[in-house]
């Protein structure tokens, strides 16, 4: 059986909680959301799950995404199918890649490393932000022969989260 594990201003993740995720099948990303309400605590779920400034990005976000359509492909043979790219030159098994995400350990006790071993199972990328964190894996990637490194820019200052403000989340 999993060891139970405490969040942070919670009481350990109930058994009977992650054995009802284990037996769900999961159909869609939408229900990913669903099962991190019913699991974590309301100040982590919402740090999560909200944005900043009235969420107005977060909202446009979701629109953006709501209007990618796929084209069904009819009468064509899909039992080998191959979602493999390259992202500069270097290949990866799929083209979703793991953006930089604050706190995980609030989700996980082993955050970013569990995400990033999942990455590398599965054989596609995930970047990071912390400066200390970048500095140490900079120095592992160059001595260990990797080729390229992700810089992100997108949080000059950091906006005003309603949600953190109405749970006092510090």
């Amino acid at each position: 059986p999993e060891p139970s594990y405490r969040l942070p201003f919670s009481s350990p993740v109930k058994p009977e909680a992650r054995a009802r995720t284990r037996s769900m099948e999961i159909t869609n990303v939408c229900e990913y959301q669903e099962i991190a309400k019913r699991k974590l605590p309301k100040m982590i779920y919402d740090y999560y799950a909200s944005g900043a400034e009235d969420q107005w990005t977060l909202k446009e976000n979701r629109n953006a995404f709501s209007r990618i359509l796929f084209r069904p492909r009819i009468l064509i043979d899909v039992s080998n199918i191959d979602m493999t790219t390259t992202v500069l030159g270097f290949n990866i098994s799929m083209p979703i890649m793991i953006a930089p995400t604050a706190m995980q350990k609030m989700a996980h006790p082993k955050g970013e490393y569990a995400t990033a071993r999942a990455a590398s199972a599965a054989n596609t990328i995930m970047v990071y932000k912390d400066r200390n964190v970048v500095r140490q894996l900079v120095k592992r990637a160059e001595r260990a022969g990797f080729k390229a490194i992700v810089l992100t820019v997108d949080t000059p200052r950091l906006g005003r989260r309603e949600a953190d403000i109405k749970n006092r989340y510090v």
